[in-house]
């Protein structure tokens, strides 16, 4: 029986981690926030505020998850890993320093029924979601091949 590098409890941690926010993610921010925008009787003003707590909160929780994956990718040191979890964080400060900031000056200037020509910032913000989707669906994949192929 071979000796395994990394402990299987770290695998299955940066799985269910990679997982569980991938499940949040696509909920808040592929699910949710669209659907606001369609409901008849939600102004426009009070989805973006809406929009703007929950994002914010959501920031927050990301920072844990963040962290925590970063834990999970120590023990064994696997460079994959590691840098899967890097990436995602980087994503995440890019997001809660930059793009957060500049799209609450946004929504405040809306909410105060003052319109404003188109920007980039909501697609970065979008591109930035579905790479860090991308990334964290990719984390936890090798995690799940790495705790499948544990056992052989």
């Amino acid at each position: 029986m071979r000796k395994r590098s990394r402990p299987a409890l770290a695998d299955a941690l940066f799985l269910a981690v990679a997982f569980v926010w991938v499940g949040m993610l696509a909920g808040v921010s592929f699910v949710a926030t669209p659907v606001k925008f369609t409901a008849p009787g939600l102004s426009l003003p009070v989805a973006l505020e809406v929009g703007r707590v929950t994002f914010h909160l959501f920031s927050r929780i990301e920072w844990a998850l963040a962290a925590a994956l970063l834990l999970a990718s120590i023990p064994g040191i696997s460079r994959a890993r590691v840098a899967l979890a890097v990436l995602v964080a980087v994503v995440v400060t890019v997001q809660a320093s930059w793009l957060l900031p500049a799209l609450d000056a946004r929504v405040a200037v809306v909410v105060a029924d003052n319109p404003l020509p188109a920007s980039y910032h909501h697609t970065a913000y979008a591109i930035a979601e579905a790479a860090k989707l991308l990334l964290l669906a990719v984390a936890g994949g090798s995690s799940l091949w790495a705790l499948a192929h544990s056992r052989r």
